[in-house]
């Protein structure tokens, strides 16, 4: 496995791009990725949006060909101006391009890439190809600019400095506001490095040539989460780790909040089908996180250490994401 990579510490006045890496913007999100710039600018930071990202552009599901976003992608790796990378939304087009990404520039250069779901799947490649820390967070429009702003004003304020930290701070943030529904599914103490993302893409990479070795799963805390499919293939998903191998090497789960997953009820439960797949595998499991589709989410920076006590139902991140420049 590549050594960590982590990228520079952002400072006030850095330019942050929001791009589409995978999903086109549409009409009526526009007001949506406005809120996202506003947030972003009193973090601190200059904010342009990419090309790419323009209302009623769009190829089949996505923003563009996977060659067009690929080449845009590179550009903003490329761009010493361009400090971070937010993307807008998630979506279904990053198998498309990973084999267009210039490793090289990322190594250069290493940049945040912020977002979820689909971009999970670049935060796994990234970081077994070139060892970048992943930001597992909010994307920009439904995101930043969408959940955050239906969410109560101090948990608002509360998530704009936890984001501002991740991105500037070279201390360690500690210990992530727990929530309420948090729950212990399996009592134990843990530390590890996080690893995950959306279930489908932490599966599906690993049948391709970017995925991580296996020993990148020794003693790590697997965080996943999952939205919009049946709960069959939560189990599905499952097993195949199991297979694969993975399951045996993790030290610990963290389990995010699920959404829109039909057929979930009292039997079977998501806490039924996780410890079905896991059998005796006596690992700490914390549950209902917040992180996912549902949003706001926390964020789960993957490659950095982190603590995981189930019983308490706390999660502590131990080292930055980032580095002083």
């Amino acid at each position: 496995m590549k050594p960590l990579l982590r990228p520079r510490a952002l400072v006030p006045g850095d330019l942050v791009v929001i791009a589409s890496l995978s999903g086109p913007l549409h009409a009526e999100y526009e007001p949506d990725l406005e809120q996202a710039v506003g947030v972003l600018e009193r973090m601190g930071f200059r904010v342009r949006r990419a090309p790419l990202l323009e209302v009623g552009r769009r190829r089949w599901w996505s923003a563009a060909r996977p060659e067009e976003i690929a080449e845009e992608f590179n550009g903003l790796l490329r761009d010493p101006e361009v400090r971070a990378i937010v993307a807008h939304d998630g979506g279904q087009t990053v198998f498309g391009y990973l084999d267009l990404i210039d490793f090289r520039a990322v190594a250069a250069d290493p940049k945040p890439i912020l977002g979820l779901s689909d971009i999970s799947l670049l935060h796994l490649a990234l970081y077994a190809r070139t060892g970048l820390v992943g930001f597992h967070t909010d994307v920009a429009t439904p995101g930043i600019g969408g959940s955050w702003q239906r969410a109560p004003a101090a948990r608002r304020t509360e998530l704009e400095k936890l984001y501002a930290t991740l991105l500037t701070g070279t201390e360690a943030i500690g210990t992530l506001p727990t929530g309420p529904a948090w729950e212990c599914w399996r009592p134990g103490r843990t530390e590890g490095r996080l690893i995950g993302g959306v279930i489908n893409r932490v599966t599906l990479v690993q049948a391709t040539p970017f995925a991580l070795p296996l020993d990148a799963f020794d003693g790590a805390v697997l965080f996943w989460e999952e939205a919009g499919v049946p709960a069959s293939h939560l189990w599905t998903y499952l097993h195949v780790l199991r297979h694969a191998g993975i399951l045996d090497r993790i030290s610990g789960m963290v389990v995010g909040v699920p959404h829109e997953i039909a057929g979930l009820g009292e039997s079977p439960s998501l806490r039924e089908i996780v410890l079905d797949v896991l059998g005796d595998r006596a690992i700490p499991i914390l549950a209902n996180a917040d992180f996912g589709h549902a949003g706001p989410n926390l964020p789960m920076p993957l490659g950095v250490r982190a603590g995981l006590d189930a019983g308490e139902r706390t999660l502590t991140l131990l080292e930055p994401a980032v580095v002083r420049g």
